[in-house]
């Protein structure tokens, strides 16, 4: 699939040097943003995000309401972007804590979704199933609300990758 110049949109001074970026075509012939000065090239990649699946002995699923873009509003698993020192794992237990109180620790990798996201294009989210170790519930960061509902009245998820990491739970238990 070939990137598009839409992509680079607003990519226009080298974070490097503060040259001017021009689109230009890679050796392999990919689009890419190029500073004209130091010849550095901006990469568009997709965005590693985590999702946090966290069951109660009632074997209910954590949900937290989405305070901020995108989709604020709605339900969602606790999730966020990867910080550029964290592990996925890390970033898992981070985001639980952060968005719902909950200590947790990682008790299995459920997989990925590659999905798209109206603010990155583009985001690769990582699935992680966690164990409850401490904490309380409380909503928290950019979470409204925080609570466990049973599979069968959990309502329609904010993002598709949610829901893909909710049916490999559904089967597994």
């Amino acid at each position: 699939m070939e990137i598009k110049e839409s992509s680079y949109k607003g990519v226009n001074f080298c974070l490097r040097c503060s040259g001017r970026m021009n689109l230009v075509k890679d050796r392999e012939n990919k689009l890419r943003s190029r500073c004209s000065k130091c010849g550095w090239n901006y990469y568009k990649n997709a965005v590693p995000a985590v999702a946090c699946l966290v069951i109660n002995e009632a074997k209910e699923i954590l949900i937290i309401k989405r305070l901020v873009e995108p989709k604020p509003g709605f339900w969602a698993l606790p999730s966020g972007y990867i910080e550029i020192n964290q592990s996925p794992e890390e970033a898992a237990v981070d985001e639980l804590q952060e968005e719902t109180g909950i200590v947790g620790e990682v008790k299995e990798f459920l997989g990925y979704y590659d999905g798209t996201s109206p603010i990155y294009e583009k985001v690769l989210s990582l699935g992680f199933w966690l164990d409850i170790k401490g904490g309380h519930l409380e909503a928290g960061d950019d979470a409204g609300a925080a609570k466990f509902v049973p599979f069968s009245r959990l309502p329609k998820l904010a993002f598709d990758a949610h829901t893909f990491f909710v049916d490999k739970i559904r089967r597994k238990l």
